[in-house]
């Protein structure tokens, strides 16, 4: 076999792994958002614990994604994938025998940890093995893949909380977990780590995770004055954080990367407003199709699922064309056309049509799929060699930190229209009244996120 061939091999082995494992991450969330409810009444859960369990996966890869990504840019990035799909998978098992509400959401923080350390390699891992001209095309694939997981979460997760309840949800990842595990101990033979020999930035490590963790639960108690010290210590800690990062040598977070390039600095920027904007609906339309308009979890995973599957569907084109028009362009129109599809929702009330609901989902989904692979792609080819881990794993971070601030002012509204209750039929109006407040400031956001997605530079003159 030549060398060439030999290459091709091996970026068709780390296409297929790293595909296999953005499913699986998206499956388990997306599959989750249907089984809540069925978990809320088994555990006598209000909206805000049901909230949690969805949240705590969020914090926890929030925290430890980029130390994981530095640390894979230094051991290795296949070796943390491994370890990562390792935790993933037990803890997908632990998740399902859990008797308490309690133990389901510390179980969910473990599972977070490990998708931490699958989200801040794989895109890596491909970046490392695929050259800039095809970089758009397999981001566009692992894109795709995500939004299968996304599409397929719902409705089989409906079909499972149905048939074998909630807890069959978590069970139904081991296989597959098993699976890549084998997969990559087997067939992917080789290693890459852009920074081997370099040192690991401990204190910025937990000064970042202390501030992450006082930031987001802050705002999740808001407007306690618990939640309003927490989130300024919060943001005090990322401050403290950043300036600790600009004097040293080898910090866990290049502070550099966003100073010295305007596509990596605007990029996330826009990944972080698009997630903020966006991650909650499902959530949100899962709790309203169930409770509001009485939908057993399969009818209402199946109306979930019109939107990822218009993201799978559209995202290798999106990834293709971000090859060929600079992603700005791409991703900018993107992120308006999702912008329309969340002002449609503003109207929502007890009486909207099914059909009404699938066509903004679909307009959503369109949208999304413009927006994220070419937004990855401007990330990725706008970095050194070196910086792949730290950079996939900032990105992923955008985008947990996005679903985490949805989910954070989702449940802060919840709050405000005094909703730690079960949602019975005497608080649909207070719910309704929450969906309308939520999609204004979710259509007003992405609105915004516009013209941060125009500002980034281009990428196709400086391919690194």
């Amino acid at each position: 076999m030549t060398f060439m061939d030999r290459e091709k091999t091996e970026r068709r082995i780390v296409l297929m792994i790293a595909t296999i494992s953005s499913f699986l991450t998206p499956f388990m969330g997306s599959s989750i958002n249907v089984a809540l409810p069925s978990m809320g009444r088994e555990f006598k859960m209000n909206a805000i614990l049901l909230a949690w369990v969805a949240t705590a996966y969020l914090l926890s890869a929030s925290v430890f994604l980029v130390p994981m990504g530095r640390i894979a840019d230094i051991w290795g990035r296949k070796r943390v994938f491994l370890t990562g799909i390792t935790i993933f998978t037990l803890s997908s098992l632990l998740s399902g025998i859990a008797f308490s509400s309690f133990q389901i959401i510390i179980f969910r923080i473990l599972q977070g940890i490990g998708g931490s350390m699958i989200l801040g390699t794989g895109v890596a891992l491909l970046t490392s093995v695929f050259p800039p001209g095809e970089r758009g095309r397999a981001l566009g694939i692992n894109s795709s893949a995500v939004y299968l997981g996304l599409s397929l979460g719902p409705f089989i997760g409906g079909i499972l909380t149905n048939y074998f309840g909630w807890r069959s949800v978590f069970f139904v990842n081991i296989p597959l977990g098993i699976i890549i595990i084998i997969f990559v101990m087997l067939k992917l033979k080789g290693e890459w780590a852009g920074a081997k020999g370099e040192s690991f930035d401990f204190k910025g490590s937990i000064v970042y995770g202390a501030s992450i963790v006082s930031l987001m639960y802050g705002f999740s108690k808001l407007p306690s004055n618990f939640g309003t010290i927490l989130l300024f210590s919060g943001i005090a800690g990322i401050i403290i954080f950043i300036i600790l990062e600009s004097s040293i040598e080898q910090p866990v977070l290049d502070i550099k990367l966003f100073t010295t390039s305007k596509t990596f600095s605007f990029s996330n920027l826009s990944a972080l407003i698009n997630y903020s904007a966006t991650s909650a609906v499902g959530f949100l339309l899962s709790l309203y199709l169930q409770y509001v308009k009485g939908l057993s979890p399969r009818i209402a995973g199946t109306v979930l699922v019109s939107q990822p599957v218009v993201m799978a569907l559209f995202s290798p084109l999106a990834g293709r064309l971000s090859d060929k028009i600079e992603p700005r362009v791409v991703a900018s129109f993107g992120m308006g056309i999702s912008s329309l599809g969340l002002f449609l929702l503003i109207p929502l009330n007890l009486n909207t049509s099914i059909y009404y609901l699938i066509s903004v989902l679909i307009i959503l989904g369109f949208g999304f799929a413009l927006f994220s692979s070419p937004n990855t792609n401007a990330v990725m080819s706008s970095v050194e060699r070196k910086y792949y881990g730290t950079s996939s794993g900032i990105l992923a971070t955008m985008r947990l930190l996005g679903q985490m601030l949805s989910m954070g002012v989702a449940t802060l509204i919840f709050s405000t229209h005094n909703l730690r209750v079960q949602i019975t039929p005497e608080y649909f109006p207070a719910f309704i009244s929450t969906l309308k407040t939520s999609f204004i400031i979710f259509s007003s956001l992405c609105f915004i996120g516009i013209f941060a997605s125009l500002a980034r530079g281009g990428i196709h003159n400086n391919r690194v």
